[in-house]
C-alpha cells in the first residue's frame, strides 16, 4: 500500500529566559525558568529496504546538539532566541533541524506546568 507516515520523537530541556519588552515590574520581565517538552514530527514515505523514514537515533543525536545549546542555559543569550517565546523557540528548533531532516513537518514545544504549548508547522 502506498502512502506516507508521520513519526514523532520527543525530548526535554530546562532553561531560563525573560522578556525585555514587558513593562517594568511584570513577572515575565524577571529571569525565570521552565521545563520544556519538545515533540518533532517528520512526514514522508519510508525507505523500501529499512522500512524507516528516519532512524530515530539520528534524531536523538540532533536533539543532543540542541540540548547542548539550550539545556540549563539562558535562552536570551542564544543567537536567534533573543526573544524566547514559545513561538520563537519552536521556530528556532525547526531551523536547527530542517537541513538534516527535510521531512520535518512540525515542532511542538510545551511547558506542561503552565499548560501552554505552541506548534510550528514547516
Amino acid at each position: 500500500m502506498n502512502g506516507t507516515v508521520e513519526i514523532v520523537k520527543a525530548f526535554t530541556f530546562e532553561a531560563a529566559h525573560h522578556f525585555t519588552h514587558m513593562p517594568v515590574g511584570h513577572g515575565y520581565q524577571r529571569l525565570h525558568g521552565h521545563s520544556y517538552h519538545v515533540e518533532v514530527a517528520l512526514v514522508g514515505t519510508p525507505d523500501q529496504d529499512t522500512g524507516w523514514l528516519v532512524e530515530f537515533s539520528e534524531l536523538a543525536q540532533a536533539f543532543d546538539a540542541i540540548k547542548a545549546k539550550a539545556d540549563h542555559n539562558l535562552l536570551n543569550g542564544i543567537e536567534g532566541l533573543e526573544n524566547p517565546s514559545l513561538e520563537n523557540i519552536s521556530r528556532w528548533i525547526a531551523g536547527e533541524l530542517i537541513t538534516d531532516f527535510p521531512a520535518l513537518s512540525w515542532v511542538k514545544i510545551s511547558r506542561p506546568s503552565c499548560g501552554e504549548a505552541c506548534t510550528f508547522r514547516v
